[in-house]
């Protein structure tokens, strides 16, 4: 891979595009890869664990055909919380009537109906809302006893089985990670993915309970969807690496008018922190049948652009709509379209990212300056783990951000980072080397030419973590562009 040359993305948000029925197979991946996908989504809600297997060996086979290094993200399914089954199904709730859920097995009637999740019961509240099927009936908690819950019906309709239920107002005493999670994580992580995407989460120790299972060997994303953790947002995200907003569940369990404010709280306090944010679910979502997304649509995209989201998800649009591909590429030259925008930089400059007391941070924030009065190219990051890249790029620096680690694992992580472009190259051992090979990658990436100024990044001593404290300026001239052109080590 390292000695394989590819030109940086034309623009700096990240594009995470679903894999799902229409979207399996080597050509169909190859094709959503140029078309514009820098990571890729495996869905453990569905799929069996051979489909999610020749999947990743094809991305894996890909990454070294186009030279790329590709992020795999496992999103774990988290617990479904479902009513029980009915006698006759589906049964008619009137606005205005009781309705009992419990712990009695028999199928229910009009009456009552099995609640087959013992924590729920336990931990419901008087006055919580139960919204049932993605909130279409909506129950009121009145009364909470041992094994039963009275509710009276405020959005009535029809209830047939097995239909999903949503706990907005409780903390529910249920771990994020069910057995089938645990599974897919072990199946994930011995597949090597890149992150895992942990669903459910409602309080920071969800979190810290998949850090301790996962031990470092992926990048741990929380998806916010539940209000119970936008309450506790900066203790979540100070344990996560990365977060999503999930707009689909997070729109079931807040009124509609309150999700956009949701997402933009998130995206802000995520970039502030460091942490790479995701907005996600319908964001193209016509383009399930249709060739072509609403105007509303593009809109939505563009709007999580100008905030500066690190990434942007298709969902079924990619993994099961008729279009996939043209999904991808609509989506990227709306990102093209929104970073052109002479506003765009002024934009995301809107959201404050205060350094933290470290010299890294000190000197990715200076970085910023620097490339804009010299008149940089590029900002160059050598990196262990990716730690300098991430500092850099929450600075949102007007130039392109070439990252450049001597490990593979941390270069397919950059793919959910806002405009990081990684190669897997071996590392440096002297500030001389940092110079030339600095220069040299730059040069073969497109990112500079005769006269151009890049801004390098690097730890004293090399190859030690955590220790960055060097910001070097270095021009190049017209004697080393033909020196280094045809050079073919890495």
């Amino acid at each position: 891979m390292a000695n394989k040359i590819v030109a940086p993305r034309d623009r700096k948000v990240r594009i995470l595009a679903t894999l799902g029925p229409a979207s399996s197979g080597v050509e169909m991946i190859r094709a959503l890869m140029i078309a514009g996908a820098d990571a890729f989504r495996l869905n453990m809600s569905h799929g069996d664990h051979a489909v999610h297997a020749a999947n990743i060996a094809a991305i894996r086979g890909l990454e070294k055909e186009l030279g790329r290094p590709t992020t795999i993200l496992a999103d774990l399914q988290g617990p479904k919380l479902r009513v029980g089954q009915f006698a006759n199904p589906p049964v008619m709730l009137e606005k205005g009537q009781t309705f009992i859920l419990d712990s009695n097995p028999e199928p229910g009637d009009s009456t009552r109906v099995h609640l087959p999740h013992p924590e729920i019961l336990a931990g419901m509240e008087r006055g919580a809302r139960l919204l049932i099927d993605d909130g279409k009936l909506v129950l009121r908690a009145i009364a909470c006893h041992t094994g039963h819950v009275v509710t009276v019906v405020e959005v009535g309709g029809a209830i047939s089985d097995r239909k999903g239920v949503n706990l907005p107002d409780v903390v529910i005493p249920l771990a994020a990670l069910t057995d089938k999670d645990r599974r897919d994580l072990a199946f994930a992580l011995d597949h090597h993915v890149d992150w895992i995407a942990l669903s459910f989460v409602q309080r920071p120790e969800d979190v810290a309970e998949a850090r301790t299972l996962i031990k470092g060997r992926a990048g741990v994303l929380a998806k916010l969807e539940k209000p119970q953790a936008l309450a506790r947002l900066e203790e979540v995200l100070e344990i996560a690496d990365a977060c999503m907003v999930a707009r689909g569940d997070l729109g079931v369990e807040l009124p509609p008018e309150a999700v956009p404010p949701a997402q933009k709280r998130i995206v802000a306090t995520a970039r502030a922190m460091g942490k790479p944010v995701i907005v996600a679910t319908q964001m193209l979502e016509s383009m399930i049948t249709s060739p072509s997304p609403t105007r509303a649509e593009v809109s939505d995209v563009a709007t999580a652009v100008y905030d500066g989201a690190d990434a942007v998800m298709l969902s079924a649009e990619t993994a099961a709509g008729a279009w996939p591909v043209e999904a991808v590429e609509i989506m990227d030259r709306i990102a093209q379209s929104v970073e052109s925008d002479p506003t765009y930089h002024a934009r995301v400059q809107f959201t404050e990212t205060k350094a933290d007391a470290t010299t890294a941070d000190a000197l990715a924030e200076a970085a910023g300056d620097v490339t804009r009065t010299v008149g940089a190219d590029a900002i160059i990051c050598f990196t262990g783990t990716g730690s300098t890249a991430r500092r850099v790029s929450r600075e949102r620096p007007t130039v392109p951000i070439l990252v450049l680690t001597p490990k593979l694992d941390a270069a397919r992580r950059m793919g959910l980072l806002w405009g990081s472009h990684a190669v897997h190259t071996r590392d440096i051992g002297s500030f001389e080397e940092m110079i030339a090979k600095g220069k040299r990658m730059a040069l073969r990436h497109g990112m500079g030419k005769a006269g151009s100024k890049l801004l390098m990044m690097a730890g004293v001593p090399f190859g030690t973590p955590g220790s960055t404290n060097v910001l070097h300026v270095a021009t190049l001239t017209g004697e080393e562009l033909k020196g280094y052109r045809g050079s073919s080590d890495s």
